[in-house]
């Protein structure tokens, strides 16, 4: 059964995803707020799709720490594929931080980039750091809420990844408070995993660290109350 429930998920994810971005392509000719809306709607039925097909609930705590407008800077620990969905459905104009690369997916490359998703070349140094945070502040400017994964990557339940610096960069280029964000996610659905196990994703989204902290405090702060909620997950 679980394998059946999977089977079905993923045909209906990937089947839906390439609707989206074939059916939708005139709207790279359109604002990117209406791009944005129909990504907010393909996200909200991935979300169910998956608690329809695979019995997979989503219960987000602490809320109240999400702006309802306005922008905001969101440091989340990164397990499933999921993560890189759900917060187009939290947030009302969510921008993700991403690697460069995906940008040369055929389509959906081009969405992302009409989205105005951030994207970071890993191995551009300097220009490709300037290039972010100029991005990130025009997002912040504009009212966004900037999602990065400050580990760079996917990482397995129980497992830990060096926090990179690039998320303080961003807390200081764009004076934001920083809202750190733990997550179970990879437990129902594992990092290039085919199998959606049933079960519940909690988000335990934590109270936002004041600006001002210094670069040198800023990292280990937010990396010692992520995983200190991952550890209580």
């Amino acid at each position: 059964m679980l394998l059946l429930r999977s089977l079905l998920f993923n045909a209906a994810f990937f089947g839906l995803t390439a609707l989206a971005c074939l059916v939708f392509l005139p709207l790279l000719a359109a604002p990117r707020r209406w791009t944005l809306a129909v990504v907010r709607l393909w996200a909200r039925a991935v979300v169910a799709l998956l608690r329809a097909i695979c019995g997979v609930r989503l219960r987000v705590e602490g809320r109240e720490h999400l702006p309802a407008q306005g922008p905001a800077l969101i440091a989340a620990k990164h397990q499933s594929a999921f993560d890189t969905i759900v917060w187009f459905t939290l947030l009302p104009d969510a921008v993700y931080v991403l690697k460069a690369e995906l940008f040369r997916i055929p389509v959906w490359g081009w969405h992302a980039r009409h989205a105005g998703m951030i994207g970071v070349d890993r191995q551009g140094g300097a220009k490709a750091l300037r290039g972010m945070l100029h991005e990130a502040r025009a997002a912040a400017a504009e009212g966004r809420q900037i999602v990065i994964f400050p580990e760079g990557t996917r990482v397995a339940p129980g497992a830990r990844a060096p926090y990179q610096p690039g998320v303080v960069a961003l807390a200081q280029a764009t004076g934001l408070p920083v809202i750190p964000v733990a997550t179970n996610s990879g437990r129902v659905w594992g990092r290039r995993s085919f199998l959606k196990r049933p079960g519940e994703i909690l988000l335990r989204v934590l109270p936002p660290i004041p600006p001002g902290l210094p670069r040198g405090e800023l990292l280990p702060a937010l990396e010692a109350r992520i995983e200190a909620a991952q550890a209580s997950l």
